[in-house]
């Protein structure tokens, strides 16, 4: 198989932010950017964000403004103890961009105008969102997913304080920094000839989806050492060459998917029932009408998607 290019960029990739760095160890800017009236607010609630359209078929992503987050407990407004969780996430044409978690209110809709959107899960949109809006309401997700997370210290034990802007949690006892998680993890179209391996994990939410293999990257191990460890214990399946994809952030809740082709050496299956309920061979004419022959791909904004539709546009 000859070198398989990315037929456009994934889902949650290409950001239209500065994420400005260098700014978030200056206390007097971030000051600044926090009062500055043209501030835009990605709010995050409980792991939802705020959409709107999203019944009707158009999803968007909601910024709060100063107007529309005018009720809101906000940094700079009051005792620092009284303000949401937040975090500089960077500039948007010049306009500072804030992530701020509301997780702590019952009804945070009731502190924002009517009618403004609601919050919904943000894989719910199946990648409906403008590629812009998806990549930074991601962003926002993930490092508050982290901030929520990462509360205590993992070295002693003692509190940790939000330090650079949202970007680092400073244990108060040992001092000890610690910075935002992202996993990384391994996806992999596995092909022979004209098939591809696809597996239907235990965890899957639909009975018929079959998928690309995926798993995490161990300590001490190349990425295509883990695409060929992963493939094997799944499937017992044994690969050779590995050729890279793309990635794609997946903050769902803290990974970042690293793509790959892998070519099987061998086609007898034996799954790891831990991990799979089924695996199976798939053509390409079974992969380009999955519901007539019993099963589905897996969702739109998918790398593992793209991986399949990749394969399947090479001739």
């Amino acid at each position: 198989m000859t070198l398989i290019l990315a037929s456009r960029p994934n889902v949650y990739t290409g950001s239209p932010l500065d994420r400005a760095g260098e700014r978030r160890e200056d206390a007097a800017w971030i000051a600044a950017a926090h009062a500055d009236p043209q501030r835009l607010l990605v709010p995050v609630w409980r792991a939802r964000s705020l959409l709107r359209g999203l019944a009707e078929g158009r999803p968007e992503a909601v910024y709060l403004t100063a107007e529309t987050a005018a009720r809101l407990r906000l940094p700079g407004e009051g005792a620092a103890e009284e303000a949401y969780p937040w975090a500089f996430l960077g500039l948007l044409g010049g306009r500072p961009v804030f992530a701020v978690d509301l997780s702590a209110e019952d009804a945070p809709l009731s502190l924002l105008p009517e009618g403004l959107g609601a919050f919904e899960d943000l894989r719910a949109t199946g990648g409906g969102l403008a590629p812009d809006d998806a990549s930074v309401l991601a962003h926002a997700r993930g490092l508050l997913h982290w901030r929520a997370r990462h509360r205590f210290c993992g070295v002693c034990g003692a509190a940790c304080v939000p330090a650079s802007a949202g970007h680092v949690m400073q244990c108060t006892g040992c001092q000890a920094a610690h910075f935002p998680r992202t996993d990384p993890a391994v996806i992999m179209l596995v092909w022979r000839g004209e098939r591809v391996l696809l597996g239907h994990s235990q965890r899957f939410p639909r009975a018929t989806m079959y998928s690309t293999l995926a798993g995490f990257v161990e300590p001490g191990e190349s990425l295509e050492e883990a695409v060929a460890r992963e493939v094997f214990e799944e499937s017992a399946i044994r690969v050779g060459r590995v050729q890279y994809h793309s990635s794609q952030p997946w903050p769902f809740p803290a990974s970042i998917m690293l793509g790959f082709y892998a070519e099987a050496l061998s086609e007898a299956i034996t799954i790891d029932p831990n991990e799979l309920r089924d695996a199976r061979w798939f053509g390409r004419e079974e992969l380009r009408h999955p519901e007539a022959h019993g099963f589905h791909l897996p969702r739109a904004d998918s790398i593992a998607r793209r991986l399949i539709e990749d394969w399947m546009a090479h001739a």
